[in-house]
C-alpha cells in the first residue's frame, strides 16, 4: 500500500500561500508569534479559513515560517562539523539559534513547549535540530570538552531559556550571550 503524494496547489492557492507566509512572517518579527491569524488572513487578502486550509493551527504556520531559518541552522551545523574545535563549533552553533529565536518575540516560549509536545507542527522543525545538535554535541564530548551527561535537549531547552530571557530584556542587548557563557561553563567537562 502506497500513499500518493499531495496533489501540487493551483496557482491561485499556492500564490494565496506565499502572500500568507509572506504576512505570517512579517506579523510575527513585528508583533511577535501571538500576532492575531486574522490580521495575518486580512493583510495576505484573504480569509481566515483560506489560512485554515492551507495550515490548520498556528503552530503549522509557525513551522511553515521558520522552515527557511532552519535550513540555514541545519546548514550551518553541518559546516561546523569539519571545524577544528568541536566546542566551538557547538558554541557558534547555539549562538545562532539564540539570534534566530530572539529575532521573534514568542518564537523561544512556542519552541519549548514544542520540546515536550513531539506531535506539535514546530516538531517538525525541532526533530532535525535535535538530530543536529546530537552530531555537534557528540563530536564535542568524544573531544572530553564537554560533559557526558549533557543532552541535546537541555542545550535547546537552555538556548530557548536565554532567547526568552534576552526577549524580556531589551535594554541589554549582551544578556544573551553572557548567558550563554555562564551555560557553556556548566557544562564544560574537567
Amino acid at each position: 500500500m502506497t500513499t500518493a503524494s499531495p496533489r501540487p496547489l493551483r496557482a491561485d492557492a499556492r500564490r494565496n500561500r506565499d502572500r500568507l507566509l509572506a504576512e505570517a512572517r512579517a506579523a510575527f518579527a513585528e508583533h511577535g508569534t501571538d500576532a492575531s491569524l486574522e490580521d495575518v488572513a486580512r493583510r495576505a487578502g484573504v480569509g481566515i479559513g483560506t489560512l485554515y486550509r492551507h495550515f490548520p493551527t498556528r503552530h503549522a504556520l509557525m513551522s511553515a515560517v521558520f522552515r527557511e531559518a532552519v535550513e540555514e541552522l541545519l546548514a550551518r551545523s553541518r559546516e561546523l562539523l569539519d571545524a577544528e574545535a568541536p566546542c566551538t563549533a557547538l558554541v557558534e552553533w547555539l549562538r545562532a539559534i539564540v539570534a534566530h529565536a530572539t529575532h521573534y518575540r514568542g518564537l523561544s516560549r512556542a519552541l519549548m513547549s514544542a520540546c515536550a509536545d513531539g506531535s506539535s507542527a514546530l516538531a517538525e522543525c525541532s526533530n532535525p535540530m535535535r538530530d543536529a545538535g546530537s552530531t555537534l554535541l557528540v563530536r564535542a564530548q568524544r573531544a572530553g570538552v564537554v560533559r557526558e551527561d549533557v543532552t541535546i535537549g537541555d542545550l535547546l531547552q537552555l538556548t530557548n531559556a536565554i532567547a526568552l530571557a534576552a526577549e524580556e530584556t531589551p535594554a541589554d542587548p549582551e544578556l544573551a550571550d553572557r548567558l550563554l557563557l555562564l551555560t557553556l561553563r556548566g557544562v564544560k567537562a574537567g
